[in-house]
C-alpha cells in the first residue's frame, strides 16, 4: 500500500547514527503498524492543532487588553472632558472586543443615556460571539477522533480474524498479535487526540470566558460613569480626589 512504502522510505533516510533516531523509528513504527486509520486521524489531529493555534494566538495576543488599567485611563479622559482622546485610546487596540465595545459607548456619549446603552448592548452582541468561536469544534473533534480510533480498531480485529483461517497454525501467533497491535495502536492514538482536544477545550473555553466576563463588566463600568456625567454627578474635581 502507499502509506506503507512512505513510511517505509522514512525509516531507510532515518540516520542510524543519530541519537533521536529510536525515538523517530517508533512513531514511525506506530503508525505504520496501526494501517490507514491511523492517516485518518492524523488529519483530524492537524485539524485540532490548527484551531487550538489560531484560538490562542487570537485570545492571547490580537485580543489582549489590560482592562484595569485601559478603564482607568478611559476614566481619566472621560471625567476630565476629553471623550474625543478616549475614543482614540481604544482606536490604539483595533482588535480587542473591549476597545470596541467602549469606543462604541463613547461616540455616542452626547447623544443620550438611552443611545449610549444601546450603542453599548450592540457592540457587545456583535463582538463576544467572536471571542468563543470555534472553541466548541475541539470537543467535536474530541469525539470524532476517538470514534476514528474505534473503527481502525474494530477493522484491523475483523480483518486479523477473517485471516486466521487461511494461515497455517504457526503463523497464527504472529498474525493474531499483528493485528491485535494494529487494534491497539488506534486506539491509543484516537484517544490521545481526544484528550489533547479536551485539555485545551476547557483551557480555551475558560478563557474566552473571563474575557467575555470582562467585556460585559466594564461595558456596564462605562455606561454608569457617562450616566453620572451626563447628569453632573461627577467631574474632573472627583477624579483628583479619587486619585
Amino acid at each position: 500500500m502507499v502509506h506503507h512504502i512512505l513510511l517505509d522510505v522514512v525509516l531507510s533516510a532515518e540516520p542510524a547514527h543519530q541519537g533521536g533516531g529510536g525515538f523517530v523509528e517508533g512513531i514511525v513504527a506506530f503508525f505504520k503498524e496501526g494501517g490507514p486509520f491511523m492517516f485518518v486521524n492524523i488529519f483530524w489531529l492537524a485539524c485540532a492543532i490548527a484551531v487550538i493555534i489560531e484560538r490562542i494566538v487570537t485570545l492571547m495576543f490580537r485580543y489582549n487588553l489590560n482592562a484595569p488599567p485601559f478603564m482607568e485611563q478611559i476614566t481619566k479622559l472621560v471625567l476630565t472632558g476629553n471623550p474625543d482622546r478616549a475614543v482614540k485610546l481604544c482606536g490604539a487596540a483595533p482588535n480587542a472586543p473591549l476597545a470596541k465595545v467602549i469606543r462604541a459607548g463613547l461616540t455616542r456619549a452626547n447623544r443620550g443615556e438611552l443611545e449610549v446603552a444601546k450603542a453599548v448592548e450592540e457592540s457587545v452582541l456583535e463582538n463576544t460571539p467572536h471571542i468563543a468561536a470555534r472553541i466548541p469544534w475541539l470537543w467535536s473533534l474530541a469525539n470524532i477522533a476517538t470514534l476514528m480510533g474505534l473503527i481502525g480498531t474494530i477493522v484491523g480485529l475483523i480483518g486479523t480474524f477473517k485471516s486466521l483461517g487461511n494461515v497455517p497454525a504457526d503463523q497464527k501467533q504472529a498474525l493474531l498479535s499483528k493485528g491485535i497491535s494494529e487494534a491497539m495502536n488506534n486506539t491509543a492514538f484516537g484517544l490521545g487526540i481526544a484528550v489533547t482536544c479536551i485539555i485545551f477545550h476547557l483551557f480555551l473555553t475558560a478563557y474566552a470566558k473571563r474575557m467575555i466576563e470582562t467585556v460585559e463588566l466594564n461595558a456596564m463600568k462605562l455606561e454608569n460613569l457617562l450616566s453620572r456625567r451626563q447628569a453632573g454627578e461627577t467631574s474632573a474635581m472627583d477624579y483628583e480626589k479619587a486619585s
